[in-house]
């Protein structure tokens, strides 16, 4: 199918609100084992991610446990679906107990041809606003690729960093992501399906989380800085239990480098700036 087929598609919007409750923060905090924010207060970085989440019944998820293709996201049939990277500008926070709206936009959709077969990219852009101001605008990069074996780690050492936090990522910890967020894909808690149907070696970690906890350690590491955006990028899986850590260092004023991996290599690379 090429790019014009797809062309329908571009421009559409989409919009989710939400109350940022201390109830589902409080079940965010305990996941990852953080601090509950109080009322009023930010929301800490990448929290935004278990909000806005539309809840679809079982019969409207597909195979993998995503929604159905079609709807707001263009269709892409017999393709894994796979959250790829992004960008965040950080404007102003977010709001514990606040009620707030996510408009989503897709900007951009191509298809390429890889080693692995046809893949179609979408980048979509969301704005999060609350009292009617602009608090985030963020775009997520989203890939539909044709089956195929899940890329292996390069076994590349990791850079040496300013900081580092290990991870040993246990079932648990996966399921508690997906319940918080809502996340219904199979290859993050159903062992049969993610062994068996997509040929993973064991339960895959959230893209997402991992860069939760790859800018979360930075926040810890470095706790006077401002963020004002981020750029990450997922390279290979990361599965459970295998350990991994997330790490990073300071490139130039104002500017960091993060990273997250083990002994196979690298996993995700992240970029951030802060005042």
């Amino acid at each position: 199918m090429s790019d014009s087929d797809f062309s329908a598609w571009i421009g559409r919007t989409e919009h989710a609100h939400d109350q940022l409750s201390r109830n589902l923060v409080k079940r965010i905090a305990a996941t990852l084992g953080e601090d509950t924010p109080a009322h009023g207060e930010a929301l800490p970085p990448l929290w935004h991610w278990a909000f806005f989440q539309e809840p679809i019944a079982e019969s409207g998820l597909g195979g993998d446990g995503h929604p159905a293709r079609g709807g707001f996201l263009p269709p892409a049939d017999n393709r894994n679906r796979m959250w790829a990277g992004g960008r965040l500008e950080f404007i102003a926070p977010l709001r514990v107990g606040g009620e707030a709206t996510r408009v989503s936009t897709i900007k951009h959709i191509e298809e390429k041809h890889g080693r692995t077969g046809a893949l179609l990219f979408v980048t979509v852009q969301h704005d999060y606003l609350q009292d009617g101001e602009l608090a985030i605008r963020e775009e997520q990069d989203i890939v539909y690729r044709e089956p195929s074996p899940p890329k292996s780690g390069t076994g590349e050492a990791l850079p040496s960093g300013d900081w580092r936090e290990a991870v040993v990522p246990s079932p648990t910890l996966l399921f508690r992501y997906s319940a918080v967020t809502f996340n219904g894909h199979r290859i993050h808690y159903d062992w049969p399906y993610v062994t068996e149907t997509e040929g993973y070696s064991g339960l895959v970690v959230h893209g997402p989380l991992i860069a939760t906890l790859s800018l979360g350690a930075f926040c810890r590491a470095n706790p006077q800085a401002c963020l004002r955006r981020f750029a990450y990028r997922g390279l290979r899986p990361l599965v459970a239990p295998e350990p991994f850590e997330v790490a990073g260092r300071i490139a130039e004023p104002g500017r960091a480098q993060l990273w997250a991996g083990n002994q196979a290599g690298m996993a995700q690379q992240a970029d951030v700036e802060f005042d």
